[in-house]
């Protein structure tokens, strides 16, 4: 009998705490990041309590931009094209295409 490579996904045994990957960990931390700014400041104003929904809110949205993929919906034509990408990759994708500034058109030439 021969013996025939099969091909493992590894995509989710880089998981750290089984539900953070790495991507998404560094995602969350951003969001705590920015959810800390906000706690101390709302804390040296003294809505210690506003500043904690914050953060959680931050680390949660940030959990989500890493780890949440687009589905495709068949009633949105937009969602064909982004299909299986995570919103975190859409967002640098489109930050790129503001920054570049050049407008791009197809004329098809007639022969």
């Amino acid at each position: 009998m021969a013996t025939h490579y099969i091909p493992k996904n590894l995509k989710g045994e880089t998981r750290i705490l089984r539900i953070f990957s790495t991507h998404s960990l560094i995602t969350t931390a951003i969001g705590i990041a920015i959810g800390g700014i906000t706690y101390f400041i709302c804390r040296t104003v003294g809505i210690r309590i506003v500043g904690l929904i914050v953060l959680v809110l931050c680390a949660l949205i940030g959990f989500a931009v890493g780890t949440i993929k687009i589905p495709r919906i068949s009633g949105l034509k937009f969602t064909k094209n982004i299909e299986g990408d995570s919103i975190d990759e859409i967002i640098i994708r489109y930050a790129k295409f503001k920054t570049n500034r050049k407008i791009y058109s197809y004329t098809k030439e007639e022969e």
